[in-house]
């Protein structure tokens, strides 16, 4: 199934997304210079011969603002999904953002469809793990979403 335009540039912005959180999380690097640097120097870029996609540039900086002003919120969101035992920090770091950002997009994006953001967020877990993770995504998407009303 071929995306389209607009939809592969958002598909771009959130897996930038998810690696912008990640470096913040890792570097502690201020959101202002990380979204001037990821908008220089990554989005619709050529890195290591890898080409980076044309991203929705207002909907990657939506998606890492959001979640770095309301990472308290998304985070007890997501605490509460989580099998008994189990905090956030045990989660793998990249793991982590990609519930992050789709926790996000979730509770502030409702004019994107609940279906498309799980499965946006499930396609970028699969960029980095496989489809346990992938499955444990949807599953922690889709309670967010229940809670949240969507």
């Amino acid at each position: 199934m071929n995306q389209s335009p607009r939809s592969q540039s958002r598909s771009a912005a959130r897996l930038g997304a998810v690696q912008a959180l990640y470096q913040q999380h890792m570097e502690g690097t201020a959101t202002i210079r990380l979204l001037d640097e990821f908008h220089q120097h990554r989005l619709g870029k050529v890195i290591e011969d890898d080409e980076y996609a044309d991203a929705d540039v207002e909907f990657f900086d939506d998606v890492v603002k959001g979640v770095d002003a309301r990472r308290d919120e998304i985070d007890d969101l997501l605490t509460a999904r989580l099998a008994s035992g189990w905090t956030l920090a045990r989660l793998d770091k990249t793991m982590l953002q990609i519930l992050r950002a789709g926790t996000y997009e979730l509770i502030a994006r409702t004019d994107v469809p609940k279906p498309a953001s799980i499965s946006e967020y499930v396609d970028v877990a699969k960029a980095f793990f496989d489809d346990r993770e992938a499955k444990f995504v949807n599953g922690i998407l889709d309670a967010v979403a229940k809670e949240a009303g969507r």
